[in-house]
Order: C-alpha cells, then structure tokens, then sequence
C-alpha cells in the first residue's frame, strides 16, 4: 500500500465520485468525447465534426413524425426456419437481440404524419443483427407497404443493413423480389416510394428495396454499397478512389438525388410529400 492510499483511508469525508457510465459518448467519426445530452439534443449528430451517428426506430420516428404515430405490429414469422446454428443457435441470437432493442425484429414500420402530410414509414434498425434482411423483414416491409395503399400516403423506408441473413439462407435471398413485387403495388397504386440510406446500407438490401425509391435520398457520410471495398479491389485488383461509398460520392455520381443533413430531413420529406401528392390531393 502506497503512503497516498494510506492517508486516503484515514481521511473520513473524501467519498467516491459517483458518475453515470453514459455521461459521455465517444464519436465515431472525430474521437471526441461529447456530452450525451448535447448529442443527443444535437439529433445524435456529432457537434464537432458533423458525423451522423445510428439511430434507432423510436428516435427515428420521433424527429420525423409530428406529435403522435401508429407503430404497425411486426407481422408473425417463423423464427427458425432452418433449424440454423453456429457458435450459438438463431433462436438464441433473436432472443439476445429483442432484449437489447426491445424490438421483435430488425424493421420498424409506423404511420402518421409529416408537417400534416399522411405517411407510412419503416426503419431498420441496425443494432438488431445489424439491420439484416429476414424473412421478418420483409414482412414488415410488406405490411408497411399494404398500410400506405390503405392510406393513400407515401412509403418511406430508413434503410440500414449489413445484407441479407445468413441464418435464413434462401428464405432472406427471397426477401429481394418479394420486396419489389411490393414496390410494383405501392406504384401501381399511384403513391411516391422514398428511401432515405443511413450508414451503412449493403448487400442484398442495397441490391433490392434500398435502390428502387422514386426519390434517392442518403445521410452525410452513410456508407452505401453491395460488396465491401476490399473485396471490390482484390477483384478488379485496382486501388479505389477517396471516399468511395460513401453518400457523396454517390450523389456525384449520379447514384442518389441529394444527401441531407438530419436536421433538415423532416422539413425535405415534407416538401417532396407535398410536390409529390398534390395531383392525389386535388383528386
């Protein structure tokens, strides 16, 4: 024991600090260490360097909703399927991931409205299973679909994902045309489809639902693509360029129509509603 520790514990009135674990949050795009409530005042964007961090559904649908939404129930699937199991079983994997979101799987479907405007809107939520595409999954995104005909209103998807489910095989494979097919509903009935890319959108998702919105839209920053970078030079043995993948290089290259920052994505939405429904509205 050190003569310091020793005077310490002769020393009655010097009580541990007590402090919260969360008080502080480390940004993932600068290393600062921001104070949770500005972060999250900030709508979970970095006030140092502009990084738009991931959030989920409830938080989603609460900057963008006006007061008040209707969240749709996660359509019944089957859980396990394929009997799947590696280092630990599916069900097992579900189950941890439901206790640490509070959410039955990885999108969130809700309807309301926006600046007034009626609206359906899904979120993946990539702290579940990293926002893969599942059987659930496309459920939900059906249902959410079904929810906006019913309605007469928009269908906005909030994509995040790290691709299709490997403990799904096939069955997450055929989420891809069964989300199109949907899509093919959604404008046979005259009603606008907008996606909004938040970091990271891959895979099968990004090969499907994620790249067929009237109007394209992405968060600064949000990593966009289907295979990894490294995976694309290995194969094409070629040194990719600064920033590929990324929201603004797809903007530049004509893979989106704009990026917007989070504080002005409710007041966009609401205005492409409105220029995108008037001739529904006047009807």
């Amino acid at each position: 024991m050190s003569w310091i520790d020793d005077v310490r514990k002769r020393i009655p009135f010097i009580a541990k600090r007590e402090t919260s674990d969360n008080l502080w949050i480390k940004c993932s795009g600068c290393g600062q260490m921001v104070f949770s409530r500005e972060y999250e005042e900030n709508l979970s964007v970095c006030p140092q360097c502009g990084h738009h961090g991931r959030i989920g559904p409830d938080a989603r649908f609460a900057q963008i909703f006006d007061d008040g939404y209707d969240e749709l129930e996660t359509p019944k699937t089957t859980d396990d399927p394929l009997k799947f199991r590696d280092s630990k079983k599916y069900p097992d994997r579900l189950r941890a991931a439901r206790l640490a979101t509070n959410e039955t799987d990885a999108l969130i479907t809700a309807s309301g409205t926006i600046d007034g405007h009626p609206a359906v809107i899904g979120v993946q939520d990539f702290a579940f299973m990293g926002g893969s595409m599942g059987v659930a999954v496309g459920a939900a995104f059906l249902a959410g679909v079904r929810r906006a005909i019913a309605l007469h209103a928009p269908y906005i998807i909030f994509t995040a994902a790290g691709g299709a489910r490997m403990q799904e095989g096939i069955l997450s494979l055929m989420q891809m045309p069964r989300t199109t097919v949907a899509i093919a509903e959604l404008r046979e009935a005259g009603l606008p489809y907008i996606v909004v890319m938040t970091d990271p959108t891959t895979g099968g998702v990004t090969a499907s639902y994620a790249m067929l919105g009237d109007v394209q839209m992405a968060e600064p920053g949000a990593l966009i693509g289907f295979a990894g970078q490294r995976v694309i030079e290995t194969t094409i043995r070629e040194k990719l360029p600064e920033g590929f993948q990324r929201a603004e290089y797809l903007l530049d290259h004509g893979m989106l129509d704009m990026v917007v920052k989070r504080h002005d994505l409710r007041e966009t939405l609401a205005r492409l509603i409105g220029f995108l429904m008037v001739d529904k509205a006047a009807a």
